[in-house]
């Protein structure tokens, strides 16, 4: 039997359950492991597991799901959510993504190693694999949440717009709200509906907007519109636990690697090389940097979230940042030869900006023929708003 595992988020990998399951998994047939979504890349990179979980793509798990029903037997979605319930929330909105979902057996497998731990049939095929399953992991089976969509849908036909309101599964009180990897509010309420009109956010019910979120979200005077119904939404950490597993490594020997570069005054070797800018996007670090020897990331979180994955590529950054820190990481590590600007509150994103357009061309990415004079003209540009600089 062909067994696929989409994998996803960072708990299940950190709590050691994935490599577990895995484990079993493979008494029954050849099992091929990929992760779903992002930010799970760097657990896995800690538990030294990138030869057994592939971490190169960045398909949701229900695209995920779909490749592999074109070569798979079996697909098992592997999950720990916050709860158990939230769990199986997030078991059913994935399975109702799919485009056919009767076209392999599809079983969730929900906080295997936790006394609540369920195995979940996603769709109707899945019944014929349930029992082996279950007597294999050792987990009994669950039955599966009614649909429910999170989405509904208005139009005034006083004013013609769209509104569109989107509930939020799982959330705890005081907890941040993400929409497509940016802070947009927070919780205060376990209940919280975020509302759009015409594809920019007005309202979240039951939370509190921070508005400065919203601005980065719609590209500030860009104003760019937001599909809430398709939009990526998370509440809480990025990353809730570091890795429990005895051998977790910070910093894998697969991927990281030396840069050339390694002073803030430019005292080291001079090196050419791939200069990438981060700007707000920390989920998308691990297909920006691809090949680059510097990263320039722009905001206080995704200075803490980026700067921590690209600490395990072994890639230095020059983080841009002026103390608006929603603190959504734990316990980050910067790579050597990294810089930490803090400017005067309210400026890295306008820093960003001015970095982007006159020493990257207007570009996300370019090749630089000396990468230390690079660092100095960021500090020239960002001189008259330093308020401290931290060198790792």
């Amino acid at each position: 039997m062909k067994i696929s595992v989409v994998i996803h988020g960072p708990e299940v990998i950190d709590s050691g359950e994935a490599k577990t399951v895995l484990e079993k998994l493979s008494r029954l047939g050849e099992v091929r492991a990929e992760l779903g979504g992002t930010m799970g890349k760097a657990a896995v990179l800690d538990a030294g597991l990138e030869n057994i979980i592939d971490i190169t793509g960045h398909l949701k798990p229900s695209a995920c799901i779909e490749a592999f029903f074109e070569t798979a037997d079996l697909i098992c979605l592997l999950n720990r959510g916050k709860t158990f319930e939230t769990g199986k929330v997030f078991g059913s909105k994935v399975s109702s993504r799919l485009k056919d979902r009767e076209k392999k057996p599809l079983i969730q497998i929900e906080c295997p190693g936790s006394s609540f731990g369920r195995i979940i049939p996603l769709n109707k095929k899945a019944g014929d694999c349930i029992e082996k399953l279950s007597r294999t992991l050792g987990i009994p089976a669950e039955e599966p949440l009614p649909f429910h969509n999170p989405v509904s849908i208005e139009n005034c036909p006083k004013t013609g717009k769209t509104r569109i309101i989107r509930e939020i599964s799982g959330v705890l009180p005081g907890e941040n709200i993400f929409v497509n990897g940016i802070v947009i509010g927070k919780s205060l309420s376990s209940k919280i509906r975020i509302v759009s009109e015409n594809g920019f956010i007005t309202a979240i019910e039951g939370g509190e907007i921070k508005e400065h979120g919203l601005e980065k979200l719609h590209n500030y005077e860009k104003r760019n519109s937001v599909n809430l119904e398709k939009a990526w939404i998370k509440s809480g950490d990025i990353r809730r636990n570091t890795s429990l597993l005895p051998d977790a490594k910070k910093q894998s020997t697969a991927y990281a690697r030396k840069s050339g570069c390694s002073s803030l005054s430019g005292n080291g070797n001079i090196v050419s090389g791939k200069v990438v800018l981060i700007d707000h996007t920390a989920e998308r670090t691990f297909e920006l940097a691809a090949g680059a020897e510097l990263a320039v990331t722009v905001g206080d979180d995704t200075t803490e979230i980026a700067g921590d994955i690209l600490f395990r590529l072994g890639i230095p950054i020059i983080g841009i940042t002026d103390g608006d820190c929603d603190e959504v990481a734990c316990q980050t590590e910067l790579f050597p030869g990294s810089v930490v600007i803090r400017l005067a509150s309210g400026n890295d994103d306008a820093l960003g900006r001015k970095i982007k357009q006159e020493l990257l061309g207007g570009e996300n990415s370019v090749v630089l023929e000396d990468i230390c004079a690079f660092k100095e003209n960021v500090i020239k540009l960002a001189e008259p708003l330093i308020e401290d600089i931290f060198g790792y």
